[in-house]
């Protein structure tokens, strides 16, 4: 007896569907395109997962910065001086620091400028 792919492209078919729930077009539709969208996404989402890292850096560091203007330090300056100090705070608890508990920042930007 001759097997067709019947069953097997059908779920295949509902895979590609369900994932591409939310699209718009034939990019839903159209099992053709919406093999090739899903492709575009999933580079789409590994290079995003790359550049949220880089973002968030960033952010932190205007933040950083920002909270300085106000004590007349710049940035760095206060990141040297954290190292020769030997304060090992990353940029992310900083910037939390900052949000949190300003007071608590200030203490360590007079400890980084003495």
């Amino acid at each position: 007896m001759r097997v067709k792919t019947g069953f097997a492209r059908r779920r295949a078919h509902r895979i590609i569907n369900t994932r591409t729930k939310g699209f718009r077009m034939t990019k839903r539709r159209l099992i053709r395109v919406a093999k090739d969208t899903l492709s575009h996404a999933g580079a789409y989402a590994f290079r995003g997962r790359k550049q949220k890292k880089s973002e968030n850096r960033s952010l932190w560091i205007t933040r950083i910065n920002g909270a300085l203007a106000k004590s007349g330090l710049n940035y760095s300056k206060f990141i040297k001086g954290l190292k020769d100090k030997k304060i090992e705070l990353d940029r992310r608890v900083i910037a939390e620091i900052i949000q949190d508990d300003p007071s608590f920042f200030q203490k360590i930007v007079e400890e980084v400028k003495n």
